[in-house]
């Protein structure tokens, strides 16, 4: 469960009074998100069933949502399947809801998949390629909340609780990481998504087989390597349960995606660090949720993630280095 912000229906209605899409007619909590509150909210709207998610934002502060408002909106603009928060009839997207920053989005067909195929690791790394091109000129910059700054400072915090090996590796990524940007590779960089998994993609299911409708939850989104986003993907799309890369998966990505951006030589260094990169930093951000370390304190009970399969598949790259696709 992660309905950390319980909402009535005066919130809705409250809210809902802002825009012209019809009345209330029904609303539900969404399970399973980490970070945020999400709910399915319905309305009738001259006779019609209308349907939207309203995100309320746990750790986000309110002066940090217009990037992300402006962000999706200049992304589906250009073609990318994100979903652009609705505005108000006074031309404002960004609300609050019990105390907290809000949206009002779409509500994307489709659903989560959770036997992974070639075929959706295809058009996932097409759709990131996709993204990453639209997002080069975009006006507004953001640094990761969770990115080096922080990986350096929570390693630190972490290490006393854990296994003398685990924070020795820890600090071993981290030291990795810094010596990669060091090196005068000019690796491309812009807006990223920052933490695509596959619960973030939506699939509707035709006679074709799966087609993906959607990319949400860009809560993550800033400013990085855009090899180290398609890093975070691979760590997920791509890797068995024993935390080792499947062939035919990590091919499918990595070409489609490379069809779309070509990768640039000093991506071809980068790649086994990268993926070691993107496995440790989602490792040490459940490691720091394990061990009842996160700064914010929600309302309800938090979602944990078990850390292991994140250690796994950092130390099957580790004794397997892997390659981008040549040509």
């Amino acid at each position: 469960m992660a309905v950390y912000t319980q909402l009535s229906n005066a919130d809705l209605d409250g809210l809902l009074a802002d825009f012209d899409l019809g009345t209330l007619s029904g609303f539900q909590g969404i399970d399973g998100g980490i970070e945020n509150t999400n709910y399915f909210v319905d309305t009738q709207h001259e006779g019609l069933p209308q349907h939207f998610v309203l995100t309320l934002f746990e750790e986000l502060s309110q002066d940090a949502m217009p990037f992300f408002v402006e962000l999706t909106g200049y992304l589906a603009e250009r073609g990318v399947p994100v979903p652009a928060p609705f505005k108000d009839r006074y031309g404002i997207g960004l609300k609050t809801a019990a105390r907290r920053p809000a949206l009002l989005l779409p509500r994307f067909s489709g659903r989560h998949v959770t036997v992974l195929a070639p075929d959706h690791c295809r058009q996932i790394g097409a759709a990131l390629a996709q993204l990453h091109l639209a997002g080069q000129d975009f006006f507004m910059s953001r640094q990761a909340h969770r990115g080096v700054f922080w990986w350096r400072r929570e390693s630190k915090r972490v290490a006393d609780l854990l296994k003398p090996e685990d924070a020795a590796l820890l600090h071993q990524e981290v030291a990795l990481f810094d010596a990669l940007r060091e090196q005068p590779l000019a690796l491309p960089t812009g807006v990223i998504h920052g933490d695509l998994f596959h619960d973030n993609a939506l699939f509707d299911q035709g006679v074709k087989g799966d087609q993906l409708s959607g990319i949400i939850d860009l809560y993550n989104a800033c400013n990085g390597y855009l090899l180290y986003d398609l890093a975070i993907v691979a760590n997920d799309w791509c890797v068995t349960d024993q935390g080792q890369f499947d062939a035919d998966r990590l091919d499918a990505l990595l070409t489609a995606y490379a069809q779309v951006r070509p990768f640039e030589p000093g991506e071809y260094s980068a790649w086994p660090v990268l993926i070691r990169t993107a496995a440790m930093r989602f490792w040490l951000s459940r490691l720091i949720s394990l061990h009842g370390l996160d700064a914010n304190q929600y309302a309800g009970e938090q979602v944990i993630k078990d850390p292991e399969p994140l250690k796994r598949i950092l130390l099957n790259h580790i004794a397997h280095p892997g390659e981008l696709p040549r040509g």
